[in-house]
């Protein structure tokens, strides 16, 4: 038994994720860099491409891992940035602490949030997230100390408690930026790589199977949602810290928050953890490109999104996983000879 038991071992690193992530290592080294000799336009792109990767994340852990498609994930970006306003502007909040405090009480309002919505299933579930965003939308545009439908701007006294200079705040936001990317990242690879992970997994592949092998289905599926909320939360308040005014159609917009990290999701690879990262610079990429064609822009999106599905519907990470058998971060386990 004992020389049974010698001769085969459980490995989740390859040499592909070995190298894969010393590579992410040093990329990470190289974005903490930048604001030291990149100029401001290049610090922002860099900040943007950040708060996409970590919504995209928080979307891929909800749908590609728990099975919840979501289309009302901007009901919690509205929520961070409405919440980092209240904080900074009414309470006297510092604003970085009011970044993060925000996305405590995210997650704290997504639980009466999550006993609605977990009536649902499939499509109605899909469809009352999106009913839950415009409810906070519309609510929050009759709220008059907050702007009402016209929005209202950061005061001064708390823009230069972010920094005394402008290359101070941006400096300061880039990093605040590139810690929350990261981080998400790291919180959605220790989920997976935990109990909890391969709970999820069982709910993704079979939910009624799961349940009778054990696995509390809805503290697992309410865990997701509330971490999911609460780092989207964290997401929105650094957004529109950084824009410096709010309003509630930009804060609550399906385009920009939902159906965008949708399509990097799709495209990348729904399901893994590689899937947003190249789904980001996928994102990026064609935005470059065709941004300036205006609507043909949201077409040319669309189009690629539907042939994406129709002819590799695991994303461009799963064909290349499937192909070559690459992993960036050491996910599955597999059996080796000892």
């Amino acid at each position: 038994m004992n020389a049974m038991n010698n001769a085969y071992l459980v490995q989740r690193a390859t040499r592909s994720s070995q190298v894969g992530l010393a590579m992410l290592g040093v990329l990470v080294l190289l974005l903490a860099s930048l604001p030291f000799w990149a100029d401001r336009a290049v610090l922002r792109l860099v900040v943007e491409f950040a708060y996409y990767l970590a919504l995209a994340q928080m979307w891929n852990l909800l749908a590609g891992y728990a099975g919840m498609v979501s289309v009302g994930q901007q009901a919690f970006v509205g929520l961070g940035g409405y919440l980092l306003f209240v904080l900074a502007s009414q309470l006297g909040v510092p604003p970085l602490a009011a970044v993060f405090l925000s996305g405590v009480v995210v997650a704290v309002l997504a639980v009466p949030t999550a006993l609605v919505l977990f009536r649902l299933r499939g499509a109605y579930f899909a469809i009352g997230t999106w009913v839950v965003a415009e409810v906070f939308r519309l609510g929050l545009a009759q709220v008059g100390s907050l702007g009402g439908g016209s929005g209202q701007s950061l005061p001064v006294s708390i823009v230069r408690q972010i920094g005394s200079s402008r290359d101070g705040r941006e400096m300061l936001l880039y990093f605040s930026a590139l810690a929350i990317a990261v981080g998400a990242v790291l919180v959605v690879y220790l989920l997976l790589r935990s109990r909890q992970g391969l709970a999820l997994t069982a709910i993704r592949d079979s939910e009624p199977a799961s349940g009778s092998l054990g696995v509390n289905v809805f503290r697992t599926k309410l865990m997701v949602y509330v971490l999911a909320a609460g780092c989207t939360g964290v997401v929105g308040a650094l957004i529109f810290l950084q824009k410096l005014r709010i309003s509630p159609d930009a804060a609550f917009s399906v385009q920009d928050w939902t159906a965008a990290v949708i399509f990097i999701v799709i495209i990348g690879g729904i399901g893994t953890l590689e899937g947003p990262l190249i789904g980001t610079l996928i994102y990026f990429a064609l935005r470059s490109c065709f941004a300036e064609f205006g609507a043909l822009y949201m077409i040319i999106l669309g189009s690629v999104a539907v042939v994406m599905m129709l002819k590799a519907p695991q994303g461009v990470w799963g064909l290349v996983s499937e192909r070559l058998g690459w992993q960036l971060f050491p996910m599955q386990r597999r059996l080796v000879g000892g």
